[in-house]
Order: C-alpha cells, then structure tokens, then sequence
C-alpha cells in the first residue's frame, strides 16, 4: 500500500498537481510506515520540479528536518540557506540553520543565526516569544559549550523573564550558577519566584543544593511527573521473560560504557558476573565511541546492542524480546539516561543503581541499591523505591591505568613543603557552606593549600576572591588543569589529603583517591549523596576519617594539617589493604549483586514487588519550596524529623494532609 502511494506522490510531484498539504501528509504517512528514505525522495522530487511554488521555502525547511535526522548535516544545511534566502522573515529556519552550525562545530555561524532572531523580533506577540525563547536557549546552549558560562546564565535569565514557565530552562539556569560557585544559587525575581525555580530544579541539581532528602525525594517525583510524563502505553506482558526458567537475564541500561567516570566504576562489573547463574545483555544509549573502555564492555557482554539511535518504543520492545527479567537503570535522572524508555516498564523488575545518588521517585524503579552507610534502615521514608544492600555501594575499577610518568609538586605549581589539602570534585559540588569551611581550615593551617580542579577561568577567579574577601592570601587556592585519566590518576599523590565536599560528596573521585593512597576526610549527612563518599571511605578501612558534625570535620581536618605524620599510618594502611578490602573486593560486589537479582525474581514470582511509596510528595515539594537553603543549612539542623513536622503541621493547619503522609506518620 505504502509503495502506491509513495509512486502516485512522486508523478505528481513531477506533474506538479501534489499540493504541500498533501505532499506533508504523505511523507508522515510513509514516516508512519517507517521509510525513511523514501520520505527523502519524494521532498526532493518536489522541490525539484516545484521551484516557483510560493511554499518552497517551508518544504525546504521540511527536507532539512529529515536530512538532519538522517545525519545529512551538510545537506540540511544547504536547504536551510536556500529557505532563508528565499524568506529572510521565517524565523524558525534561522534557529535550526544555528542547530545545524553547533552541530558542525561551527559554533561562531550559530550564534550569528541567533542573533539574526533575536534582532528581528521587536513586537512580543505569542509566536515572537516563542521563536526569542527559543533562540536564548539554544544561544546558551552554545556558550555554554564554548565555556563562556557567564553569558550562557545571561541569556537563560533573559528567556526565564520571557516565559518563567519553562522548566527545562530554569534547571539549565540553576546548574549553570553551580558549575560556576555563584553563590547564593537560587536568587528570585521579579519575574521569577523562589517557588517557580525550586519546583523546576533538577534531581541531580537538587543533590549539590540541599542535604535535605525529603526535598530531594519530592523533586524527583516532581521531575518525573512533569519532565518525563505519561507514556504512551505500559507494557504489562512479558512472556518470555516470565516462562523463562534458565540462567537469569539481566539488562543494563546505560549511556556510559565508555571512557566516562562511570564507565570506569564500571569496568569490571559485566565481565565479573557468574555465567552459570546470570546472562548479561548491554544495552548501550551514550555517543558513538570506540575507546578501550567501551571495547571492553562490548567483549564482556553476552548480548550487546546499540540502542541510541532507537526510539523508546522501539528499544523497549526490543528488550521485551530479548526476555529481560531484571532491568537495571545505571544513569537515572543525568543527561543521557533513558528514563521514558523505563517508563513503558519493558521488563518485569526495574532497578536504580550507581549512575545517579538518590531515588528516581517513580512509579516504575521497585528496587533501589545501596548498603548500609548510605541508606541506614530509619532513612528509607525518603526513598521511593524498595532499599536493598550491597556490602559496598559502589563498584570500582581495580584495573585503572595510572601513568608512570614521574610527576613533582613544582611541576603542577604547588609549594613543596606545604600541607596539601585536595579536591578533585567539580565546581558544582562545592557549596558555599563547604567552600567556608575549607577556609575556616586554611585560615587555622597557616602552612597550607587547597587543590581543586579548575573550572573556568571567571569561576577560579571568583573562588580567589572569595577567599581574599575573608582574609585567605588567594595564592593558597590552586587548580589542576584537566588532565587524561591516566595522568590525572598519578598526580593525586602529590596531595596530602582529600577534603570532600558536602552535601554531594566524592564518588568516583573519592574511589580514585583511596586507590592511588591518598586519605579522604569526608562528612555524612542525610542524603543519599552526601553518604556515598562516607561508604567509600569505610569499605577502605578507615571509618575514622567519616566525620558526622561539621566541629568534628573541621577539627580533624586541621589535626592532620598540623601534624602531616598522623597521615602516614593512614596511607600504608591504603597500601597495605588495597588489595583486600571491601572498597576494591569487586568479585564480592559482583556475587552480591546477583544474590539481589535473584532475591528481586523471587520476590515478583511470588507476587511480593515493592510497589513506589509516593504519597504526599506534593505537600512536601510545595513545603520544601519555600525553604531559603542558600540561607540554612539543613545537614546542621540537629533534629530534621521534627524540623519537618512543624512545617507539616502548619501546612496541614490551612490544607489537611492525608493521615498516611511520611513524615506525620514516621513521628
């Protein structure tokens, strides 16, 4: 049927008697049908013989989507200019010729493109605010990408007075500030209120803001009621994952099997797996890669396959085929994970595990994976999910290529008697009540520095001001350049010891930094991020230096400033237990985990899957809302449950609360 129609739309194509209306419903007829190419065709056969037609330009801007889509760049490219010169006003070929530029790389075109948008929209009727928020937007998008942060911030703020609605935007907005230490992060205005950006902050945003994980539960389901939303349909039948009787087949669901941070905590994790109890089938949804990282996943996989340039539908089904009985999401709410491929539930069992700290709040990840520093059994009403444990939480790579190159202090520029206190977390995790308290411990270890990891050069700047501004010599705050992981890895023992950020602490910086010998002085707080680093540090053997309080952080920080040879004891203790210990015993982790997976089947044959607890998270995200966490550190409020409760109770004073809410019910 789909071939008749496609040889009537090209004779008249030629004949020209195939207006655009139906020229445009029949290539989403043969879209429909999955013909891609054929969709391509008839748009060229069109234009080509319809070169007067006064609609040319839209069908030109038609024909680029799908060359783009094709990965045409160039050709899109072509068909966008041709569009534009023959309609200068049709603005919405401006912004995706821009698309196209940042695509190429030629990001100097794109901006141009952009502006060309911006300069023409002066009367601020409905489609004039979309096509100025669109092209704000994606102008940030590229600066951002050039590493010019502080314009990125600007135009995402002039988008956000446009149209405050736009949630996508305020988190890109708020991550921004972050990853730029512009403190305080969350700064209402007139046009934008504390609430419209506290609702509309991402999960992963969330964790580097507030130890708060009541808040940070109310966000993630927030985030995905509102970001991912309904899916189409839910699949509800999976009968060659539930008549299988065979070794357990397990999915993993991940965008990082490749040189990526994660990938390297991940490294050893499939090829490790028991092949007489398990299948492991890899589901790969990151860019296209060909390091040794990503290689060596494809090799210790049983079943690998690309599912990236596959729709969700079309993916989810794909697994539902291949009989998945435990689905494992190893990205959660970052960048490139798949979550509205979970949502249409394409196994029987969903999982969160390690790509992203804390719950997803859905109502499709029954089991959650942690242990038990990280999720202590009285805190599992801030989670979602059903919280099972693993000796160590996170998985590590025992295999790190570490460069033999002999590197000095004097070579990277740090002083070569002082005490090295380092860092190595991104910009974005270092809050402001960190940042302070790494300055209190300088100011009190006169012969010390602090080592972070650059960021731009506007955000080291304005680190050093802020600590003259409090009367620390700027000189004392360094920052190591970026650097290959191997490279990166050898200079972590030029410092003397690590100082972890809170409340989103050091995960695979701080496995780093145990391995290569190096102690982590960390603070445990409440939320799933701020405990990670404290796992990692006790699975080393070292549960000294797992501070709880912010006094006992601060003093212990500056007792091993001020007498660098207490450090000794903890460094041979690294050395000698490396090979040994929990942190880096991967075959432990690994059987530990199937014994998980098998508990998890067992429990959805016999009819006991955890069902997600999400009751009442709008109370607590319209509560939370409110709260100026910029101003108050919640880690430091002694009793949070009761801290909680009163402002349960007083909402609960003008808008009763169900009787089965969290918070009401625990105390």
């Amino acid at each position: 049927m789909s071939t008749n129609i496609l040889s009537t739309a090209l004779i008249q194509s030629m004949t020209r008697s195939l207006s655009v209306s139906d020229l445009i419903h029949t290539t989403e007829t043969l879209k429909q049908n999955g013909q891609l190419d054929a969709v391509g065709n008839l748009y060229s056969t069109w234009i080509q013989h319809n070169q007067d037609h006064p609609l040319i330009y839209a069908v030109l801007f038609n024909y680029s989507v799908v060359q783009s889509d094709a990965g045409n760049l160039n050709a899109a490219r072509e068909s966008l200019e041709r569009a534009i010169a023959l309609n200068p006003e049709f603005l919405q070929a401006h912004i995706n010729l821009g698309r196209i530029h940042e695509r190429i790389g030629t990001v100097g075109s794109a901006l141009a493109q952009w502006s060309v948008v911006l300069s023409k929209l002066e009367a601020l009727n409905g489609p004039a605010l979309t096509h100025k928020t669109m092209a704000l937007n994606q102008s940030a998008r590229a600066l951002e990408a050039a590493g010019q942060d502080e314009l990125a911030e600007s135009m995402l703020r002039q988008s956000l007075e446009l149209d405050n609605r736009q949630r996508e935007v305020a988190q890109h907005f708020l991550a921004l500030r972050q990853r730029q230490c512009e403190w305080p992060i969350v700064t209402p205005w007139e046009r934008v209120s504390q609430e419209a950006l506290m609702t509309g902050i991402s999960p992963l945003s969330a964790a580097a803001y507030t130890d708060d994980p009541m808040l940070q539960l109310a966000i993630a389901w927030n985030y995905n009621k509102s970001d991912v939303g309904v899916p189409p349909f839910v699949i509800d039948s999976w009968p060659k994952a539930t008549s299988h009787t065979g070794k357990l087949r397990i999915g993993y669901v991940c965008s990082d099997f490749r040189e990526h941070a994660l990938g390297h905590l991940l490294a050893e994790v499939l090829g490790l797996h028991n092949r007489e109890q398990v299948e492991v089938y890899a589901y790969y949804c990151g860019p296209a890669a060909k390091d040794p990282i990503h290689e060596n996943f494809k090799a210790t996989s049983d079943h690998w396959l690309e599912i990236t340039g596959l729709d969700d539908i079309t993916a989810a089904r794909r697994i539902v085929e291949d009989g998945i009985q435990i689905l494992v999401d190893l990205n959660g709410y970052t960048r490139e994970g798949r979550t509205k491929l979970f949502a249409l539930r394409p196994a029987p069992v969903i999982v969160n595990w390690l790509g992203y700290p804390g719950t997803m709040g859905s109502p499709y990840h029954h089991y959650l994976i942690a242990d038990e520093w990280i999720i202590p059994p009285d805190h599992e009403i801030y989670y979602s999910e059903k919280v099972l444990r693993l000796p160590c939480y996170q998985s590590t790579n025992r295999k790190r290529i570490v460069s033999d190159r002999k590197v000095t202090r004097k070579d990277v520029g740090l002083p070569e008697n002082a005490m090295v206190y380092c860092c190595f977390n991104g910009a974005h995790k270092i809050s402001r009540f960190t940042y302070e308290r790494w300055l209190m411990i300088l100011s009190l270890v006169p012969d010390s520095v602090l080592w972070l990891l650059g960021g731009t050069d506007a955000t080291n700047e304005r680190l050093k001001k802020y600590a003259s501004d409090r009367n620390i010599d700027p000189s004392r705050i360094l920052f190591a350049d970026k650097l290959p992981n191997a490279d990166h890895l050898a200079r972590y023992q030029l410092a003397d010891l690590f100082l972890d950020s809170t409340p989103y602490g050091a995960h695979t910086t701080g496995s780093d930094s145990l391995w290569m010998g190096v102690p982590v002085l960390t603070l445990s707080g409440r939320s799933f991020a701020s405990r990670v680093c404290g796992s990692l540090v006790r699975a080393a053997g070292l549960p000294e230096l797992v501070c709880t309080s912010v006094q006992q952080y601060i003093e212990r920080a500056v007792e091993l400033g001020q007498d660098r040879s207490l450090l000794t004891p903890y460094r041979e203790k690294l050395k000698a237990k490396r090979d040994t210990c929990t942190l880096f015993n991967m075959p432990l982790l690994v059987s530990s985990l199937e014994k998980l997976y098998h508990g998890m089947w067992h429990d959805f044959k016999k009819g006991r899957l955890p069902k997600p607890d999400l009751a009442n998270l709008n109370v607590y995200l319209e509560v939370g809302a409110q709260v100026k966490h910029d101003e108050i550190e919640v880690q430091t409020i002694e009793d949070y449950r009761a801290w909680w409760q009163e402002k349960c109770l007083q909402y609960h004073k003008h808008r009763p609360i169900s009787p089965d809410a969290r918070l009401i019910r625990a105390c």
